[in-house]
């Protein structure tokens, strides 16, 4: 019979895959929803300069949380690290409700939160990799990751929609802090249900639940897949960074300034850009940013959907071109076009920023071996996380416009650097994580 990795990759989408893929859905739809949490109410309570300071310890915090549970996710396993995460954020999200303390209790639970959120990356995107059949591991990685901004979207509507309805600004923050917290409960029910990877049991030799998850996966009979695992050559791939980095170091570092880009950029535009000094339209349209940013992410990622898996390069290449264009007009047009324009622009720089996250998230997924996947991932995430705490620390010495030149400079470092990997990159669509790890 075929290798049971192949087996994996082979197999025809069904009960087990909807239910990996609707989990790691939900959780992305969290985590945008507590990541949005503070952006969109924290003009309510502090001066600019001060939430500027809260964004960037927030971010610390996430990157923190990416790098020490994704490290744990390569040692203890996807599934665990994803119930350790939600318990974090849930747990700093109901004690955040009540919001009776002040700046040192918002930023000591706001930045839990972000730990957590941070913390479950390398697991999601390792479990979707490792998991997902080859020939739909880019949707299933671009759809559930979106989920992220549908989640954004939501909180920060409803945040304009508390607005409207409380005219007493507690009862504004506490209805969407209450509205996540909920939320995270219902999730972290659904979370339990959630397997394994095969390929990661295997990796650290729990053969029994392996077979288990791979039978109920592909529907070969236990005895079959047992006989192929013990003809399996299993080699001890990755137990740090170290390795990733000696062997894969053009890919890592390709990685490393695509993601950056996308993330200081999708974080600038959509998140902290009303908070900076001159915004021409005014801080309190910070919800309503939010919103129609995300919104335009959430429809970027159906667009993509006939290229994603046909090739990666050309899905990466298009949506920094697209995005670095964009950008530039954003910076063009600020404080001369109406607000109306203004949002119509961020909506279509946000389709292209979603297009090079689900990019970035695929090529991050499936580059790198099982036994280093989620501390790669982390990695990644931390240096691209620190970069959008530093840019949103300066936020409050440079001016709105120059912020958003800046955007539109960092737009461009990831063109090139997309080009460079359409140049000399691998194309891995549809190619399995084994096959990748070898080329």
């Amino acid at each position: 019979m075929s290798t049971p990795h192949a087996l994996l990759d082979s197999s025809p989408w069904n009960r087990e895959h909807w239910k990996l893929f609707t989990i790691v859905s939900l959780t992305f739809f969290l985590d945008g929803v507590l990541f949005t949490i503070v952006p969109s109410i924290l003009y309510l309570i502090v001066e600019p300069g001060l939430a500027t300071t809260i964004f960037s310890i927030n971010l610390l915090a996430f990157m923190l949380g990416a790098q020490v549970l994704g490290r744990l996710a390569d040692i203890y396993g996807r599934r665990v690290m994803l119930i350790v995460a939600i318990s974090i954020y849930t747990a700093a999200t109901f004690l955040l409700v009540p919001l009776h303390g002040g700046f040192t209790e918002l930023l000591i639970l706001s930045s839990a939160i972000n730990f957590g959120i941070g913390g479950e990356i390398g697991a999601a995107y390792s479990a979707m990799a490792e998991l997902t059949p080859a020939r739909h591991r880019g949707k299933a990685i671009m759809l559930s990751a979106n989920m992220w901004n549908v989640g954004a979207a939501v909180i920060a509507w409803l945040a304009l929609y508390y607005g409207g309805l409380y005219t007493d600004i507690t009862s504004q923050i506490s209805s969407v802090i209450l509205t996540a917290a909920m939320l995270a409960i219902v999730i972290a029910l659904a979370r339990i249900h959630l397997p394994e990877s095969p390929r990661w049991l295997i990796q650290r030799r729990r053969y029994d639940k392996a077979i288990e998850i791979m039978s109920r996966i592909s529907g070969k009979p236990r005895e079959a897949i047992a006989a192929a695992i013990e003809k399996l050559e299993i080699p001890s791939e990755g137990v740090g960074l170290r390795d990733a980095m000696r062997r894969y170091s053009f890919r890592l570092v390709v990685l490393i300034l695509i993601t950056g880009s996308q993330y200081v950029t999708y974080n600038i535009i959509s998140y902290y850009l009303p908070y900076a000094s001159g915004f021409a339209y005014g801080i309190d349209i910070a919800p309503l940013n939010i919103a129609i940013a995300n919104l335009g992410a959430s429809v970027g990622a159906f667009l993509l959907l006939p290229i994603i898996d046909r090739s990666r390069k050309i899905s990466t290449l298009t949506s920094y071109l697209g995005g670095t264009i964009t950008a530039i007009t954003l910076a063009i047009i600020h404080s001369a076009a109406p607000l109306e324009v203004f949002l119509a622009v961020v909506f279509i720089n946000m389709i292209f920023s979603e297009w090079a996250w689900a990019s970035l998230s695929a090529l991050e997924s499936e580059l790198f071996p099982t036994g280093v996947r989620a501390s790669t991932i982390g990695f990644i995430t931390l240096v691209s996380t620190a970069a959008v705490a530093v840019m949103v620390y300066v936020e409050k010495y440079i001016s709105a416009q120059l912020f958003l030149a800046l955007a539109s400079l960092i737009w461009a470092i990831g063109l090139s650097s997309s080009a460079a990997w359409y140049l000399r990159g691998v194309e891995s669509a549809r190619k399995t994580v084994e096959e990748l790890a070898k080329s």
